[in-house]
C-alpha cells in the first residue's frame, strides 16, 4: 500500500527555519512529481513547491527564495527546507506524489499532513 508520511512540523517564531520530511513507501516514486502543499484554516489547499525526477523545481511566489524542495529517490524521501518563516506560513503541510505540478488534482498520493505554526 502506497503511503506518504510527513514529519518535522512544529511551533517556531517568525524568522526561524524548519525542515519538513516526507517518507514514501509501498512503491518507488522516482518517476513521480513530488510536491508540497499547505492548507491554512478556512482556506483552500495551495501549492507550495514541487520537484520533477529531472531535478526541475517549482515554487509558489509566496515562498520563492525562502523554501527549498529536495528529493532523494534512492531513499524515497522528499524534504522542504523552510527559512525566514512568516506567520502567514502557518498551515498544515502535505506531501504529495503525482504527475502534475500546480494543481491538487494532479497528485494521486497524499500524506496526512504536519502542522507548522509560526508565531510573530
Amino acid at each position: 500500500q502506497e503511503q506518504l508520511v510527513e514529519s518535522g512540523g512544529g511551533l517556531v517564531q517568525a524568522g526561524d527555519s524548519l525542515r519538513l520530511s516526507c517518507a514514501a513507501s509501498g512503491r518507488a516514486f522516482g518517476s513521480s512529481v513530488m510536491g508540497w502543499f499547505r492548507q491554512a484554516p478556512g482556506k483552500e489547499r495551495e501549492f507550495v513547491a514541487a520537484m520533477k525526477w529531472s531535478g526541475l523545481r517549482y515554487y509558489a511566489d509566496s515562498v520563492k527564495g525562502r523554501f527549498t524542495i529536495s528529493r532523494d529517490d534512492a531513499k524515497n524521501t522528499v524534504a522542504l527546507q523552510m527559512t525566514n518563516l512568516k506567520p502567514e506560513d502557518t498551515a498544515v503541510y502535505y506531501c504529495a506524489a503525482g504527475v502534475g505540478i500546480w494543481r491538487t488534482s494532479s497528485y494521486t498520493y497524499w500524506g496526512q499532513g504536519t502542522q507548522v505554526t509560526v508565531s510573530s
